[in-house]
């Protein structure tokens, strides 16, 4: 999974062929008027997590015709994808809403841009199938890995489900892994409890993985893009992650709107079985919009939670970090 996504322009026109709603310069929406700026010499480096952003804007082909260039950064979770980040080396990135609020705590130069609305259940807490686990309260004692370092949202599910049960983080063993590495021993039978989340949560569940919680009630289920804070300065690039931004908006609603053709496309650019892709893609943050008051309200409620539980070292204000006015770009 943490390895290339690229795909031949042939192979989605066959995929997408009589299936797509609408023609690429549709969905690519209007082109800019006189008053626009020239992005013509603007390159930006879209970051990724498993390719799954990459998957909804090739299968939705939204960027096709974007007026200025791009290429993507693909990382196997928020944790390699903020480091990158953080060093300018990629100028837009998705991720879960306390991975965002733990890179600001290193970051405070970032900015969020975008919401992205998906479901709480794209992840949660594993454990093999045969195994003698069944509920949360039986953790204590156990040792728990989680993906892919402190601070991420499977971490968050972990201390939630944990409060749930009445059980203290000082009652078991944490351990961090990143997510590739963790699905290998999970499957393995190394590790006896996982916390992670989507794709490698879902293909685990194809695979025989047995869901002992999953974040129901516990995560809020919103993603975020968020801009580096090199390019959310600079004018040109700020205008050309507002356009990425509003084509990626226009992707999320092709995607829902036409659930099967984007899990068969997402599928192939993932190597992933249609049926799991389909799982994967129908509860993933795909509606997407930019900032507003109550996501910001949301996802302070999370920092508050996550400093009060010692998962973030400091408080946060979240309307700081927020740009809720790049759309008007």
């Amino acid at each position: 999974m943490a390895g290339s996504v690229s795909t031949s322009f042939r192979l989605r026109r066959q995929l997408l062929g009589a299936l797509a709603a609408a023609p690429a310069a549709v969905l690519a929406g209007a082109a800019h008027g006189a008053g626009a700026p020239d992005l013509s010499g603007v390159t930006l480096v879209l970051g990724d997590q498993a390719g799954g952003l990459r998957a909804l804007a090739e299968a939705s082909r939204v960027l096709e015709g974007a007026p200025y260039t791009y290429r993507w950064a693909n990382f196997q979770g928020a944790a390699p994808l903020f480091e990158a980040q953080r060093a300018n080396a990629v100028d837009i990135a998705p991720a879960g809403d306390l991975p965002v609020l733990a890179a600001a705590t290193g970051d405070p130069s970032l900015r969020i841009v975008a919401t992205r609305v998906g479901s709480p259940t794209q992840l949660g807490l594993l454990v093999p199938q045969r195994s003698g686990l069944h509920s949360v309260a039986q953790l204590k004692g156990r040792t728990v890995f989680v993906s892919s370092a402190r601070g991420s949202i499977a971490e968050y599910q972990l201390d939630g489900a944990l409060a749930e049960a009445g059980i203290a983080r000082a009652d078991i063993q944490i351990r961090y892994i990143l997510p590739v590495d963790a699905f290998a021993a999970f499957m393995s039978g190394s590790i006896e409890a996982w916390a992670t989340f989507d794709p490698y949560y879902g293909i685990a569940i194809s695979r025989g993985a047995r869901v002992l919680r999953d974040g129901t009630g516990i995560n809020s289920g919103l993603g975020f893009i968020t801009a580096s804070g090199a390019a959310h300065a600079n004018p040109l690039k700020r205008a050309a992650i507002a356009d990425v931004l509003q084509r990626l908006q226009r992707a999320g609603d092709w995607a829902l709107a036409h659930p099967q053709a984007y899990a068969e496309v997402y599928g192939t650019l993932t190597r992933t079985p249609t049926d799991t892709a389909l799982a994967i893609t129908q509860r993933a943050s795909l509606k997407q919009h930019f900032v507003t008051a109550a996501d910001i309200a949301t996802l302070q409620k999370v920092a508050d939670v996550a400093v009060r539980d010692g998962i973030l070292p400091r408080a946060l204000d979240v309307a700081a970090l927020a740009d809720t006015r790049i759309g008007t770009v």
